[in-house]
């Protein structure tokens, strides 16, 4: 409804205000026990994750990781609510890449590049580095409701150098554009927003991914890389994953697949070493009820 809408806007804008003026060391802790009572009451988010989580080790999560699974998601939105704040400074000195160049190389030979990515650490905060570092990049973003509130988060991106797409019918042709003429696209792609995803195996079960970043390789000729993003005690780092080719044989569709069956191969192999910057708090897998 209408008011309830209009409640959510306003906890967010708060929230908001409220994160950016408390002492840093303060808000954090806010943070955490935010998190710690979220994992408590074990309402639906909660249960969801601990699911996801024990899917991806093969047997029942250990507590202690759901808790820090929580608090890592809390710390996302704290540093969310925070960047506006953040000097250019820090949002370079806090990151470490292991493999940038596989970023940074297509993109010096004007090639384009898409990173795809699933929703781990903070892939705002990535994104912020590379604006900072010379590479701006184009994303798209989930449509959040209420509007108000979608227009927010879209002009602290806009504000970091991120140029941000609705996702609709036409942003596909706008990230052709953009990858052609040797851009940075960045998409968040372990989660299928859209009715046609395409099925892949995530640790040994079904799940649907998003055609978009494999696409776009095929049409585009960019180079499709993958990237994980894990919290760090003082910031986070970024582990990139080396190119991956467009199949030389079969038709769009099968091509398509085998790349997103690598790309699940390869946050898959990420996840088992430890799930919990992995901020899954919705259904992933079908069958996992």
């Amino acid at each position: 409804s209408a008011m309830k809408k209009q409640l959510i806007y306003l906890g967010y804008a708060f929230a908001w205000k409220l994160l950016r003026v408390l002492p840093e060391k303060f808000a954090y802790r806010l943070g955490r026990y935010i998190a710690d009572y979220a994992y408590q009451k074990n309402g639906k988010g909660v249960q969801r994750l601990r699911k996801n989580y024990s899917r991806v080790l093969d047997k029942p999560a250990p507590e202690d990781m759901v808790k820090a699974g929580m608090r890592s998601y809390l710390r996302y939105w704290i540093d969310t609510f925070r960047f506006p704040i953040w000097s250019i400074e820090r949002i370079i000195n806090t990151v470490t890449c292991e493999g940038e160049e596989l970023l940074r190389d297509p993109i010096a030979n004007g090639r384009g590049v898409i990173v795809s990515l699933p929703h781990a650490g903070n892939w705002d905060h990535a994104g912020a580095y590379f604006c900072a570092t010379g590479i701006p990049l184009t994303t798209v973003a989930e449509h959040l409701e209420p509007e108000k509130l979608f227009r927010k988060f879209l002009t602290h991106r806009e504000n970091m150098g991120m140029e941000v797409l609705d996702l609709n019918s036409r942003s596909i042709a706008t990230l052709s554009q953009r990858a052609r003429s040797g851009k940075l696209i960045a998409l968040v792609a372990d989660r299928d927003l859209s009715s046609n995803g395409v099925e892949v195996e995530l640790c040994g079960h079904t799940a649907k991914f998003p055609a978009g970043p494999a696409l776009l390789a095929i049409q585009t000729g960019a180079a499709l890389i993958t990237a994980f993003i894990r919290y760090e005690e003082g910031g986070i780092r970024i582990i990139f994953g080396s190119e991956i080719p467009v199949p030389s044989v079969g038709d769009t569709q099968s091509k398509i697949k085998l790349m997103n069956q690598e790309i699940a191969n390869r946050f898959g192999r990420e996840l088992r070493k430890d799930p919990v910057d992995w901020h899954m708090l919705q259904r992933i897998w079908p069958d996992l009820s």
